[in-house]
């Protein structure tokens, strides 16, 4: 009976979940009416993360920021189309100005050929040669009319050459704008992706249960809260032995643990007493994205603490956890990075004293420390077994 009556709440659940945003089925049809539905609809995501204490408010507000970045990609992809057609109007209009710039230089080209023969008959012989004063005032005026017109053509040179260049220059820019609109394009349906992701991660963690939401909201909550007591210094930890770097120093508990849904190892460095991002330290590995779509890039030399193929379960700093709305009503930041790997085992990343640890926050957290040698840099291993 309770399995019946669970089923009949999830179906009614996901029912009401289908009728929270009646209105996102809209799309927009040009960019002004992206901007007015991404308006309004930023308003509406920033009232609902206020109101984020309940599996269907969180999953309405994951729906909402999916639909506006929806928008977002629509809005993009319809400047691109717009500053693709901007570029080929500019392309007829430089192939026009080519084309008149080509006539009016060889016309040019004549035309000082033309004075140079002029040149050539002195003014003198003009004035003897002429039979009358009639005769010679007509040749001059035609000297000057004929002046009159190279000097305007060498304008009109002159000024489809600059518009020419003017035309380059511009559709350049535009080139060097559709460019950057088609990484913006893909970084939007990155984002996307990666919401996607969470809203179905949740789903699937929560199997459409208020109750599990609650009960891994209150988890994540006092995970966070330990974590920020280690680093500040307030576990109660014992020193063990010197170790060196690749040293077997822990396990990773295999099952839920405290404030823990299931295996992973949450690593973190600190320098100076602040936390820095591991990948500053870690090098590149091979490794299996299940973040979300965090970002991976690591560009340090330490080895990992644990085996590949490194399983990548959330980054440092801003994730997707964190953008996603689910992560954010308890902390801004990740201050480590959560990972799996092909085994428990859990190693030094360089030399140091080994501390056992533990907080407790209603359960205790169990952790390594290693306090590097010559070193202002201690790096933390939570969720293991110490040895």
């Amino acid at each position: 009976m309770k399995f019946i009556k669970s089923r009949v709440f999830t179906f009614l659940f996901l029912i009401l979940l289908a009728f929270a945003i009646p209105s996102i089925a809209q799309n927009c049809n040009n960019a002004d009416e992206c901007k007015k539905l991404i308006s309004e609809y930023e308003q509406k995501l920033a009232g609902l993360g206020e109101q984020r204490k309940s599996l269907s408010s969180q999953i309405q507000f994951m729906d909402t920021q999916i639909y506006l970045t929806t928008l977002r990609i629509q809005e993009t992809e319809q400047l691109i189309v717009q500053t693709q057609n901007e570029i080929e109007n500019l392309a007829g209009k430089i192939e026009g100005l080519n084309t008149s710039l080509d006539y009016l230089s060889q016309l040019l080209v004549r035309k000082i050929a033309e004075s140079y023969k002029r040149r050539e008959i002195p003014f003198f012989n003009i004035f003897v040669d002429s039979d009358n004063a009639q005769v010679l005032a007509n040749r001059l005026k035609y000297a000057r009319v004929t002046q009159e017109n190279d000097r305007r053509v060498a304008f009109q040179v002159q000024q489809a050459k600059l518009n020419f260049e003017q035309q380059k220059s511009l559709r350049e820019q535009k080139q060097a704008e559709l460019a950057e609109l088609e990484t913006k394009l893909e970084a939007q349906k990155s984002d996307l992706d990666s919401q996607k992701a969470n809203k179905q991660k949740l789903l699937a963690q929560t199997q459409s249960d208020e109750r599990t939401y609650q009960a891994l909201l209150n988890r994540t909550r006092a995970e966070f809260a330990a974590i920020q007591g280690i680093i500040a210094g307030a576990g109660t930890e014992s020193q063990l032995r010197e170790v060196k770097k690749g040293d077997f120093i822990a396990s990773v508990i295999s099952t839920a643990s405290c404030n823990s849904s299931g295996e992973h190892l949450h690593f973190t460095v600190l320098e100076g007493g602040g936390v820095v991002n591991p990948f500053s330290k870690l090098h590149d590995i091979d490794h299996v994205d299940r973040s979300g779509g965090d970002p991976w890039n690591p560009n340090g030399s330490w080895d990992w603490p644990l085996s590949p193929t490194i399983s990548f379960n959330q980054g440092f700093g801003v994730t997707s956890c964190v953008s996603s709305g689910y992560c954010s009503g308890i902390y801004s930041s990740h201050n480590g990075i959560d990972i799996a790997g092909s085994s428990l085992n859990v190693t030094a990343v360089a030399d140091g004293t080994l501390y056992r640890g533990s907080y407790a926050v209603g359960c205790s957290l169990p952790y390594a420390r290693v306090k590097h040698k010559d070193s202002n840099i201690d790096t933390l291993y939570l969720h293991v077994y110490v040895n």
